[in-house]
C-alpha cells in the first residue's frame, strides 16, 4: 500500500556519474560523484528534514539498478519532493567543499 504522508529519496538521485535515465534526478552541476548514505543522512539532518533510524535503508536496491545496492531514507512530506532533493544536493556538494 502506498504511504502518502513520506517520501523515498533514493541515493542514485545525486550520483553524477548516473545519467538521467538510469535515476539522477538532478543536475549534473548539483550532483557529486559517489554519493555515500552517510553523506545523504548527514545533508537531510542538516536540513531538518524528519528522519529517523528506522526510515534508513542502506540495504535497498535502486529497482532502475538492482544490480548494485544503493539505499534509501524516507522523510515525511513537507515540499515537493524536487524541492528536497534539490536541497539535499547543494547541501552535498557544501558539505563537500567544507572537507576539501
Amino acid at each position: 500500500m502506498k504511504d502518502y504522508d513520506h517520501q523515498i529519496i533514493w541515493l542514485d538521485y545525486f550520483n553524477k556519474n548516473l545519467p538521467r535515465k538510469k535515476g539522477r534526478k538532478v543536475g549534473k552541476n548539483i550532483s557529486v560523484y559517489d554519493p555515500t548514505m552517510q553523506e545523504l543522512i548527514d545533508a537531510s539532518k542538516t536540513l531538518e528534514l524528519d528522519l529517523s533510524e528506522e526510515n534508513i535503508n542502506n540495504q535497498a536496491r535502486y529497482p532502475r539498478r538492482s544490480f548494485v545496492k544503493s539505499g534509501y531514507i524516507m522523510i515525511s512530506k513537507k515540499e515537493k519532493k524536487s524541492t528536497v532533493v534539490n536541497q539535499i544536493a547543494k547541501k552535498m556538494i557544501e558539505t563537500r567543499q567544507q572537507k576539501h
